[in-house]
């Protein structure tokens, strides 16, 4: 790191104010080189989600073409085998309404399994519990925070400290 203030005073020792004025301004220094340089990384990130969003719509777009082709082949092929246009393009659009349907049964199952963060809550919920619980240390630097299933200096399947 270069320093940006003066490394020595007048009799070769600096004031304990100039001292942490020269950390001020350095950790400021630092504070500040590393803001621009996450802009600089998100401006980055920012361009390639960009392009990638974009080739996603444009594979997305050159798929539901291929989706129409591949009804239309469909239909020409019933057709082909011996049915009425009508009869095939309704056939056509009746597959594709049992593919959509089917889709949405999938995605109503996979919606259904959402827990809410269920367990998150609940780890969440037992944090502010023990916080709620917790007791002044001893020499009073703070409180403590105290374990209900650990009693009398022993833990499951731990044996106590001996002396």
């Amino acid at each position: 790191m270069v320093r940006s203030g003066r490394p020595d005073s007048a009799n070769g020792q600096q004031s304990l104010g100039e001292l942490v004025a020269l950390a001020a301004k350095d950790i400021s220094s630092l504070v500040r080189y590393e803001i621009s340089l996450a802009k600089s990384e998100f401006k980055l990130d920012a361009k390639r989600i960009g392009v990638a969003a974009a080739l996603a719509v444009v594979g997305l777009f050159v798929g539901c073409l291929l989706v129409v082709l591949l009804c239309f082949a469909f239909a020409y092929g019933l057709v082909a085998a011996g049915i009425w246009t009508w009869a095939a393009f309704l056939i056509v659009a009746g597959t594709c309404l049992l593919l959509i349907a089917l889709a949405g049964l999938i995605a109503y199952g996979r919606i259904r399994k959402v827990t809410g963060l269920k367990m998150t809550r609940r780890t969440v919920m037992d944090d502010l519990g023990i916080l709620r619980r917790s007791e002044p240390s001893p020499n009073g630097s703070g409180p403590a925070v105290t374990n209900p299933e650990v009693s009398a200096g022993a833990t499951a399947g731990i044996p106590p400290a001996r002396p």
